[in-house]
């Protein structure tokens, strides 16, 4: 099969391009660099000019481009996109329903809201990772005990000081709605909690929904402003606590951000340096944020595919295919997280064995090839 290949700078474009040719397909890249617009007129006539030339069967997109589906749609031609981000406005677009589409998303609770709202082009499928790749970087002695990969949401993503204007009444309702969602794992209420204040967060931060979109302000404000907000509070609590007891090892993308018994190296490259990281630390944490519903993180297909221990907090998802305390650890709230990093530390052959297992899981099943075969048979 020949796959025109939708070519920005995602996470995971080489391997997913191996996949595709070590599964027996040819990939014609198309530079894609404007990937905010919705419409453009000089990509969709490049574009479709590319499309008429190359003659290929498919097109693919790491994440969903509403301007990729309508020539697509308008070539007769199938559109593949993976979804890794969340949250993800665009899949909200209305050309989310084009029949050319076959969108998947990597969170299961997600799918199942398109699909129960009679949207049969959203599918869900996992994330994944290279063991080959990975592999092939070896095997490093341990040099960090505990490390964390990712944002602390105190960097431009950080929406929610912005709104300087709240009174306190709209304050002190989100204080207290992120402090009970912070104590809940595996259900999010923020979206459906926002209508008594959303006249004051629209004034305080003014956000709209795209004209060819279906996302409502209450989404806009819940995925993208607040939930963010819990995360980096829960992040920062959750390191703070760490760094109390042991010494914690952060790659993020706020060089300035500092801890007592904390070492931040900046960030780290996703290819050259990332994946050393997950195989140089005896525990990896992954700290998910709040948007996603019950999907498992790249970050953490990631860490088992390097061979990582993984230390997570509960999402649905990961029992459908791993098993606690098996392929990798799950906490349940503070407290338990830093009894699970005690434990892990001081039973160097048990925390072993489950990153092994983990691994051989991934290898097993969750490769990009995997996931290339799972799209490319869905055509059939």
């Amino acid at each position: 099969m020949k796959i025109l290949f939708i070519e920005w700078a995602s996470f995971g474009n080489a391997d997913i391009k191996d996949a595709f040719n070590k599964e027996g397909h040819s990939i014609i890249c198309f530079p894609f660099s404007n990937k905010d617009a919705r419409r453009d007129a000089e990509i969709e006539a490049s574009l479709t000019a590319k499309l008429r030339e190359t003659v290929p069967d498919a097109v693919f997109s790491f994440n969903y481009f509403p301007l990729i589906s309508n020539v697509c749609k308008q070539e007769g031609l199938p559109y593949l996109s993976w979804i890794y981000d969340s949250p993800y406005v665009m899949l909200y677009s209305y050309t989310a329903i084009n029949p050319c589409n076959a969108i998947y998303v990597f969170d299961k609770a997600l799918c199942r809201e398109f699909q129960t709202a009679g949207i049969r082009t959203v599918h869900y499928l996992p994330m994944a990772a290279n063991t080959q790749r990975l592999d092939a970087l070896g095997n490093p002695a341990p040099v960090y005990d505990i490390s964390f990969v990712g944002s602390l949401y105190t960097e431009s993503h950080n929406f929610y000081d912005r709104m300087e204007t709240l009174s306190d009444y709209a304050k002190g309702y989100l204080e207290g709605l992120m402090n009970a969602q912070m104590k809940i794992q595996g259900y999010n209420f923020i979206q459906e909690s926002l209508s008594p204040i959303m006249e004051e967060l629209y004034q305080a931060l003014p956000m709209d929904p795209n004209p060819d979109g279906v996302e409502t302000r209450e989404y806009l404000y819940a995925q993208y402003v607040i939930n963010r907000k819990i995360t980096g509070i829960e992040r920062l609590r959750l390191l703070t606590a760490i760094t109390k007891r042991h010494p914690l090892d952060l790659f993020t993308l706020d060089p300035s951000f500092t801890l007592p018994n904390l070492h931040n190296h900046g960030t780290a490259d996703y290819y050259t340096q990332m994946p050393l990281v997950f195989k140089k630390s005896r525990i990896n944490l992954n700290i998910s944020l709040r948007s996603i519903k019950s999907g498992i993180p790249l970050r953490a297909f990631d860490i088992l595919g390097s061979g990582g221990f993984l230390l997570s907090n509960y999402q649905e998802d990961f029992l459908e295919y791993f098993t606690p305390g098996e392929d990798f650890v799950c906490y349940e709230s503070e407290a338990d997280l830093l009894q699970k990093l005690d434990y892990y530390l001081a039973h160097e052959d048990e925390r072993q064995a489950i990153a092994g297992n983990g691994h051989a899981k991934v290898a097993a099943a969750h490769t990009y090839r995997h996931r290339v075969r799972q799209m490319v048979d869905a055509l059939s």
